[in-house]
């Protein structure tokens, strides 16, 4: 296995994988995002750079002997106007803030090609960690109903169709009514809007239905941004009184899988995966 840099923004995703290569003993060398970046990765070798510092970012990369590259984490787009970039930064900026407006997509896109440009291969953290994504069929204790497969599939239907207009990637769908698609805002928000729908129209906790599906866009560039679920969004689903999730099979990363299983048989949550 090549020495992998992991560029790392914040949350639980850059940990995990973290973690992993220590377990599996690849060798790291962590590029730690500033101000996106938590201390849980300050004790692996690594160096803090600003996030228009590329040219500072290859530099060590190279000197660490990182051939091959995982960019991870939340990062939120940045002010273009109040970034410090490097020369190599400043050179990319252009092209960026172009890509920028096309949306997030190409941002990340845009990204890629940059660290290839200067040689690197780029491995998505499912490539990295090959357990890190949802499997086929259940996960977990909990199984669906014929009405809770019925809104997957409708809910999975409807986060297809906004993907394809690269609006969102999830959606939810309580007996065949579409309650709320994701867009800018993101899942967490998007679910605390359902929460605020009539129970008439939702489920509650004991007493739980309806479905949240998560897809990846058409354009959607999984290497860098794939959808995620991880405890915070079990705990949501079951907030709002949802009777479970579903995703398509090893095109949904599953944050702290264990703990996210414990979680969902708990609170009577299935979790699906369906093939794309």
């Amino acid at each position: 296995m090549k020495k992998l840099g992991l560029i790392a923004g914040g949350g639980g995703l850059p940990v995990e994988i973290a973690e992993h290569c220590r377990r599996s003993g690849r060798e790291l060398f962590v590029i730690r995002l500033k101000g996106f970046a938590g201390p849980e990765l300050a004790p692996y070798a690594g160096a803090t750079v600003g996030i228009a510092e590329l040219g500072k970012c290859f530099k060590l990369l190279r000197r660490a002997g990182c051939e091959t590259v995982c960019l991870v984490g939340n990062v939120a787009r940045p002010d273009f106007a109040a970034l410090v970039p490097d020369l190599r930064g400043l050179a990319a900026l252009p092209g960026a803030i172009l890509a920028a407006t096309k949306g997030d997509d190409a941002l990340l896109r845009f990204l890629i090609h940059e660290f290839e440009k200067d040689g690197f291969h780029v491995e998505g953290a499912h490539q990295v960690m090959e357990d890190l994504t949802l499997p086929a069929g259940l996960l977990g204790a909990r199984s669906p109903s014929e009405r809770d497969r019925s809104d997957a599939a409708r809910a999975l239907e409807v986060a297809r169709a906004i993907g394809q207009l690269d609006i969102g990637q999830a959606a939810v769908v309580c007996r065949g009514l579409v309650l709320a698609v994701e867009a800018q805002e993101g899942t967490a928000a998007m679910l605390a809007r359902v929460g605020e729908l009539p129970e008439a129209v939702r489920g509650k906790p004991g007493d739980s239905a309806g479905v949240l599906a998560k897809a990846p866009k058409p354009i959607q560039e999984t290497r860098v941004d794939m959808p995620t679920i991880g405890l915070a969004t079990i705990h949501a689903c079951a907030s709002v009184g949802l009777a479970g999730i579903v995703g398509e099979a090893g095109r949904l990363i599953v944050l702290d899988r264990e703990a996210v299983i414990e979680a969902a048989d708990q609170l009577g949550l299935f979790i699906l995966g369906v093939e794309p």
